[in-house]
């Protein structure tokens, strides 16, 4: 079954909180290595919901979280305002099947109805599953910034995509 695709609220936040710090503990999508707590993913939904931003959950039948993707602020600056980052996690039992990229369709469609200019996304450069996926998505390679993070003990490079939404 195809999951739905729907804005996260209160009820979601459990299972958010859990694949986000699957990903902390376990993958360099998030460079971090502090797991955050319910606090943490509340604030974050909340100032998302006040600024208007999307945050969506994939949900199945039964309404298990199988992941969730949001966008917000690329950079602070006034001059940034038609630019977004996003972000989307998928559980690690539910990776491979699609979900990622309902996701991020729905996402790349709220950022064309806000009539956004461009979608950023920030990604490891050794995550070849989510460069694969945005170059599907038609974002396109943007520079690399070389051992900007660090995780695991290990130097980290930044790929940075883009979308053009207006394009």
């Amino acid at each position: 079954m195809t999951p739905a695709i729907v804005p996260a609220d209160e009820r979601h936040l459990e299972a958010i909180l859990t694949i986000h710090n699957d990903a902390v503990r376990t993958t360099t999508a998030i460079w971090s290595e502090e797991p955050a707590d319910l606090a943490n993913r509340r604030a974050l939904l909340d100032d998302r919901r006040r600024r208007g931003f999307p945050f969506l959950v994939a949900e199945d039948a039964d309404r298990a979280v199988l992941g969730y993707a949001s966008y917000g602020d690329f950079r602070a600056w006034p001059g940034y305002r038609d630019c977004v980052e996003h972000s989307v996690y998928v559980h690690r039992d539910h990776r491979g099947r699609g979900i990622a990229r309902r996701l991020m369709e729905a996402l790349i469609g709220a950022a064309r109805d806000a009539d956004l200019h461009v979608m950023v996304a920030g990604i490891e450069a050794g995550n070849a599953a989510s460069i694969a996926l945005h170059d599907r998505l038609g974002f396109t390679h943007a520079g690399t910034l070389r051992e900007v993070g660090v995780k695991f003990g290990r130097r980290l490079d930044l790929n940075l995509m883009q979308l053009l939404l207006r394009a």
